[in-house]
């Protein structure tokens, strides 16, 4: 999620698999949900903020210790809402520059190269 050219970024909890390290964040799709209803329905109840979802990303596969996943990675607009941290410890408004610096979890590296690449860092 974007907003005065800084992309949102999360801190997983000491509960989550991965714990402490930052993602992107998002979730699982549920039965005859597509995948911008999932993205908007997400954010909602890990954040409680709107979003508009504007373009997707190359998908990412990644087996973890708890089996395979596909990260389906969109760039998203921050529309409105005040950000309540409801899984995760922390939260980032990150600029481009700085995302190189974090503990990622391993499935969410492609997406920031990704990004990295299209603003042209």
């Amino acid at each position: 999620m974007e907003q005065y050219d800084r992309v949102l970024v999360t801190q997983r909890s000491d509960s989550m698999p991965e714990p402490s390290r930052w993602e992107f964040p998002g979730g699982k799709l549920e039965p005859g949900e597509t995948e911008v209803e999932c993205l908007i329905r997400e954010i909602k109840e890990e954040l409680s903020l709107d979003v508009q979802p504007l373009q997707r990303l190359t998908p990412v596969r990644y087996t973890s210790s708890s089996g395979p996943i596909e990260l389906i990675p969109y760039i998203c607009k921050y529309h409105h809402g005040a950000i309540n941290l409801v899984e995760h410890t922390a939260y980032q408004w990150a600029q481009y520059s700085d995302l190189t610096q974090y503990d990622w979890c391993p499935a969410d590296v492609p997406i920031v190269e990704e990004l990295l690449q299209l603003k042209g860092h």
